[in-house]
């Protein structure tokens, strides 16, 4: 009976002894796994698209940047906005007349030519007419985004910016949408 107890004890202590080296063995694996994440995700690229057609997008953008450790780069239109080109009372103002016009794809300056370093993506805008002005549209389609993450964030005296992404979405569904920001 003595016997039959020792060889018990003993195999509880092995069993014990085991379930612990496997415990730690699994809490390395999981560090290793998290630490795998975090390089990971270190090794990730941001760059914040904005356009900015008085300076108050682009002071959000460089907000942006700080936070995410990201670059920038800025949507330049071909032709500068004039501040009568931004009148929005005037129906026959530029800026008017282009969000107007769906199909309108305003000439813009250069290309990101190293957007393909970039994992995360953040399009960045004042809202026009309730959406993204149509030069962001021009960006959009100037430009392979597969395999981004696209965020976007916008800058408005008054509208919100979730309109202005679900625009962007439905327009370009074939790309992964991720979160919206409004940052006045």
């Amino acid at each position: 009976m003595k016997n039959t107890a020792l060889i018990l004890a003993t195999c509880c202590l092995m069993i014990t002894a085991c379930a612990q080296k496997n415990n730690q063995n699994s809490n390395v694996s999981e560090q290793q796994n998290n630490n795998s994440t975090v390089q990971q995700n270190n090794n990730m690229k941001t760059l914040i698209v904005y356009f900015s057609a008085t300076g108050t997008t682009k002071a959000a953008a460089q907000k942006l940047a700080k936070e995410f450790n990201a670059d920038l780069y800025e949507i330049t239109p071909e032709v500068p906005y004039s501040a009568a080109d931004l009148d929005w009372r005037d129906k026959t103002s530029r800026s008017t007349l282009e969000m107007k016009d769906k199909s309108s794809r305003p000439a813009i300056k250069g290309k990101c030519e190293n957007i393909a370093e970039y994992d995360t993506v953040w399009i960045g805008f004042p809202v026009w007419w309730y959406t993204a002005p149509t030069i962001v549209n021009t960006f959009i389609e100037a430009h392979d985004l597969s395999g981004k993450v696209l965020n976007v964030f916008a800058t408005s005296g008054g509208s919100d910016v979730k309109g202005s992404a679900n625009d962007l979405k439905n327009a370009y569904p074939q790309y992964t949408w991720g979160e919206s920001r409004l940052m006045n």
